[in-house]
């Protein structure tokens, strides 16, 4: 399961964004993940839950963001938002694209306690 990996680093990432000089704690991490990046968020949020209990982010909400496949028709010039594995326009049938988002896999804010 490569999501206990992904789950370790981004909480490397996120105790390495906390100022030294706090204390409090943090309780929430914002995520956006892309249909298209092999990463399955309920996994990956379970991940977080484990490798988060002896870390400075135990306890935080872990709130994924999931976006969809859209890709560009360089036929046409019409974005899509994919339904299915198989990418083709549906206003012109054109096979040739370039994918817009689907891909993300990031941290988008951390927010710690007042």
């Amino acid at each position: 399961m490569h999501e206990m990996g992904i789950a370790a680093e981004i909480i490397k990432i996120a105790e390495s964004s906390i100022p030294e000089d706090f204390d409090g704690a943090v309780e929430k991490v914002n995520m956006r993940i892309g249909k298209m990046s092999s990463v399955v968020p309920e996994s990956l949020k379970f991940c977080f839950d484990i490798a988060s209990e002896d870390t400075r982010l135990k306890g935080a909400d872990f709130v994924i963001e999931e976006i969809p496949v859209v890709f560009l028709c360089k036929e046409c010039e019409k974005e899509t938002e994919a339904d299915g594995p198989q990418f083709s326009c549906k206003e012109c049938g054109g096979k040739k694209i370039e994918i817009i988002s689907g891909k993300e896999l990031e941290i988008t804010s951390i927010e710690l306690e007042d």
